[in-house]
């Protein structure tokens, strides 16, 4: 506003973020989403909820950094991303390595791996991607860190191989977080 007085009300935008409620959109931080997914019930489909197990046991949400176990949901991740300034998606993928490789794809390379699905439960990331992208609210940053499945048949623990290669899994999830200088609180479990 100038410093004439217009007789108008001046429009506050208010936004709903997911950890504190209604607040001015100018009062948010940019805010990064990490995601892991899968179905823990199929041994190595589960190394994204593993990973983001590993990682929340270390730090703590902030306004900042949000660690969400998306495990096999859907479309009901949309609220939860919408409005992300970056997100970090851990996931079990295809991409042709050996077993156990670990990569890491971001942009528009994220959305083509989900078009193929590892079981029938596992999100339809792309899926909930195009929404965002329809609504005009995806996040600016997309990065997948994959790891290629050993197993995935019935059982809840994690191939010897995979589990081998979760720690580093997870450092490359922090490696991500510090690039963005995104510094989630120590757990208290730690301090």
């Amino acid at each position: 506003m100038t410093g004439e007085s217009s007789g108008e009300i001046p429009l506050l935008s208010f936004v709903k973020d997911s950890v504190h409620g209604p607040v001015l959109e100018e009062e948010l931080p940019e805010r990064t989403v990490v995601l892991g997914i899968g179905n823990v019930l199929l041994s190595d489909e589960g190394v994204g909820v593993h990973a983001i197990k590993a990682l929340a046991q270390r730090y703590e949400e902030t306004k900042q950094v949000e660690i969400v176990d998306g495990g096999t949901a859907g479309m009901e991740l949309l609220p939860l991303l919408e409005g992300a300034h970056h997100l970090i998606v851990v996931d079990a993928i295809r991409c042709g390595q050996p077993p156990a490789s670990i990569v890491r794809l971001e942009g528009e390379q994220v959305p083509a791996y989900f078009k193929t699905k590892l079981s029938p439960h596992q999100v339809g990331l792309s899926d909930v991607l195009a929404a965002l992208a329809f609504k005009g609210t995806i996040p600016g940053q997309v990065v997948l860190i994959g790891v290629q499945p050993v197993k995935l048949s019935l059982g809840m623990d994690l191939s010897p191989e995979v589990n081998a290669r979760l720690e580093e899994v997870v450092s490359m999830v922090q490696a991500e977080l510090a690039k963005l200088q995104c510094r989630p609180a120590i757990s208290q479990n730690l301090r």
